[in-house]
């Protein structure tokens, strides 16, 4: 899931996951973070989910996918739009 805070200037995007699925560490990994597994990690929170929340500049459009254990890539339904084999979001 997706939560958008539009900003003056950029839109902070937060990227939400159930609390065990799938189990394991899950970062989300775009080019917005050059592709780097761990460079954004999901963390857990008060409500039992876990999430990480990114800055992006406004206006703009981005890549994205899902990277947990045992090298499981996997994308954001709730994202809306694809592009190949990667969840797009517009900010």
């Amino acid at each position: 899931m997706l939560e958008r805070t539009l900003r003056k200037d950029h839109t902070e995007v937060t990227f939400i996951l159930p609390a065990d699925t799938p189990p394991g560490p899950v970062s989300v990994v775009g080019d917005f973070n050059e592709w780097q597994p761990g460079a954004h990690t999901l963390m857990p929170r008060k409500d039992g989910r876990r999430a990480v929340t990114v800055m992006l500049p406004a206006k703009t459009t981005h890549s994205f996918r899902y990277l947990a254990a045992g090298d499981y890539w996997f994308n954001d339904e709730s994202a809306g739009d694809r592009e190949g084999p990667n969840s797009r979001l517009h900010t």
